[in-house]
C-alpha cells in the first residue's frame, strides 16, 4: 500500500507522464524482485561476512532498472534499515547497539545504487553462484 501510495505522490508531484508512469511502476517492481532475489541469496548462502556484499549486489541491481529500480531499492533499503533500528531499540535499549552496522549496511547500499561494482564487498571464496 505504502509502495502505491508513494508512486502516485511521485507521479503528482513531478508530472510524469502516464507513459513514463507505467515505465516507473514496472521498472519499481523489477527492482523490488532484485532487492527479493539477493536477499534470498544472502539467506541461502548464509555466508560469513557476505551481507554488505548482497546489499550492494541487490541495489546495484534494482538501480539498473531504472529511476524506478533506484526508487525501490532506495525505499526498501531504508525500511529495513529503520526496522533494524527498532527492534535493536527494544531489544537492547538505548546502546547504540547495531549503528556501525546500519551505517555500514547504509553504505553498501548507496554504493549499489550509485553504480560501483558490488564485487568491492564479495568477500573471498563465497561460491561463484552468487
Amino acid at each position: 500500500m505504502k509502495l502505491f501510495l508513494g508512486i502516485l505522490l511521485c507521479s503528482l508531484v513531478l508530472g510524469v507522464s502516464s507513459q513514463r508512469w507505467l515505465s516507473f511502476l514496472k521498472e519499481a517492481g523489477q527492482g523490488t524482485r532484485d532487492m527479493y532475489r539477493a536477499y534470498s541469496d544472502m539467506r541461502e548462502a548464509n555466508y560469513k561476512n557476505s551481507d554488505k556484499y548482497f546489499h550492494a549486489r541487490g541495489n546495484y541491481d534494482a538501480a539498473q532498472r531504472g529511476p524506478g529500480g533506484a526508487w525501490a531499492a532506495k525505499v526498501i533499503s531504508d525500511a529495513r534499515e529503520s526496522s533494524q533500528r527498532i527492534t535493536d531499540l527494544f531489544k537492547y535499549g538505548d546502546s547504540g547497539h547495531g549503528v556501525e552496522d546500519s551505517k555500514a549496511d547504509q553504505a553498501a547500499n548507496e554504493w549499489g545504487r550509485s553504480g560501483k561494482d558490488p564485487n568491492h564487498f564479495r568477500p573471498s571464496g563465497l561460491p561463484s553462484k552468487y
